[in-house]
C-alpha cells in the first residue's frame, strides 16, 4: 500500500473521532505492511489529556506486538503531532512519521518547533508531512466551523 492509502485509513479513524464528538484526528501504526495499531482522539470521552490519536495507536501497537519500542514502525496521523505526542513517538523509537495537515498552533514536527530534528535528543525519526493534507485539514476545519456555528446558534 502507498502512504496515501494508509493515510486514507487514518482519515476514516478521524471521522470516527468526529462522530464521537472529539477533535477529528486519526492514526495508524504500520509494521512490515500490516496495520498493528489504530487510534483516534479520545481525551474527552476518556477524561485523559494524553488520549491523542497517536498515543492511542501506539498503545494498541505496543499491546499487539508485545513491546513498548516500535523501531521498525511507521505512524500515519492526520494532523502534525504535538510536543506530547512527539515525545512519545521518540521514546517508542518509531522509524517514520507521516502526517497529513500541518498544525500551525501546536505542531512539533516543523510548524511551531521540530522536536524530531533537535540534535540534543537521542532519537531522530524520519518525518514527512503533507500526505492528503487538504482532506485532513478540511476535517479539522469543518469540525471547528460546525462547532462555532452550533455555539453561535445556541447563544441567540
Amino acid at each position: 500500500m502507498t502512504d496515501a492509502e494508509y493515510m486514507a485509513m487514518a482519515i476514516e479513524l478521524a471521522r470516527e473521532a468526529w462522530q464521537a464528538g472529539e477533535v477529528p484526528v486519526g492514526a495508524i501504526v504500520v509494521l512490515d505492511g500490516e496495520i498493528v495499531g489504530r487510534g483516534f482522539n479520545q481525551p474527552i470521552a476518556r477524561h485523559d489529556p494524553s488520549a491523542h490519536a497517536e498515543i492511542m495507536a501506539m498503545r494498541d501497537a505496543g499491546q499487539r506486538i508485545g513491546n513498548y519500542r516500535l523501531p521498525e514502525c511507521t505512524l500515519y496521523v492526520t494532523l502534525e503531532p504535538c510536543a506530547m505526542c512527539a515525545g512519545a513517538i521518540m521514546h517508542a523509537r518509531m522509524k517514520r512519521i507521516i502526517f497529513g495537515a500541518a498544525d500551525p498552533k501546536t505542531g512539533a514536527a516543523g510548524s511551531v518547533v521540530n522536536l524530531f530534528h533537535e540534535s540534543r535528543l537521542n532519537h531522530h525519526t524520519h518525518i514527512q508531512g503533507g500526505i492528503l493534507a487538504e482532506e485532513c485539514g478540511e476535517l479539522i476545519s469543518g469540525f471547528f466551523r460546525k462547532r462555532r456555528t452550533k455555539s453561535g446558534m445556541s447563544s441567540q
